[in-house]
């Protein structure tokens, strides 16, 4: 059973904080997670759940169960559906609370940093054929995310983060920048694959030594 309760909140960061305030038990599970949305949609649980990828936070072993939950809430927003739905198997996937902590207080430091900026704007980004768009691109970085090539779930993570933040808040300019960051990620994930599949294993390396230059840029 889900034990978190949801109440309103006004702003990204009071909710991921009422998410930890909440919680009633030391471990945190995805099911809380997706049941401690309150008015902000499937965006606040994208938030989340991209979290330990998109934001300097080591937490291996996540981003594969995390990144299939996120690809059914993708494929649920691409259905039309408004409310977050997850297999029991994945919405009892425990998170260890030292991440649950170190999650949500990175999450609203990062938050806190940007909030001024952010703000409802170009509606239509989020709307009708957008929204879909919003759904597809989840989906594509979600797959992304759970490739098992090392150094290569953040930049889509990042994406999905943004767009949870513009779905959110209803800023589609932030949607916009998530949207072109996403197709350089499609871009330069193609290449990886294409260099990989063509050199072999001797190449990931080479892959991951680029990888690790550019997130240490």
């Amino acid at each position: 059973m889900d034990n978190i309760q949801s109440n309103s909140c006004h702003t990204l960061t009071e909710a991921l904080q009422q998410v930890l305030q909440n919680r009633n038990s030391s471990e945190l599970s995805i099911g809380d997670l997706s049941y401690a949305i309150n008015d902000k949609g499937f965006g606040l649980v994208l938030i989340i759940l991209s979290l330990p990828s998109a934001l300097p936070i080591p937490a291996p072993g996540y981003s594969t169960p995390f990144g299939i939950a996120i690809a059914i809430i993708g494929i649920q927003m691409l259905g039309g559906r408004h409310t977050v739905w997850l297999p029991k198997k994945i919405r009892i996937y425990k998170i260890k609370s030292s991440l649950a902590s170190k999650m949500i207080h990175t999450g609203t430091r990062f938050l806190r940093a940007i909030e001024r900026f952010i703000r409802p704007r170009l509606h239509a980004v989020y709307f009708g054929i957008g929204y879909y768009l919003a759904a597809l691109i989840v989906i594509l970085m979600s797959l992304l995310m759970v490739l098992p090539i090392p150094l290569t779930n953040t930049f889509p993570a990042i994406v999905i983060f943004l767009v949870g933040i513009g779905l959110s808040e209803r800023d589609g300019l932030l949607g916009l920048i998530a949207y072109s960051v996403g197709i350089c990620a499609i871009i330069i994930y193609a290449l990886i694959i294409f260099t990989i599949f063509t050199q072999g294993l001797p190449a990931l390396e080479r892959v991951k030594y680029w990888l690790a230059n550019i997130i240490n840029v």
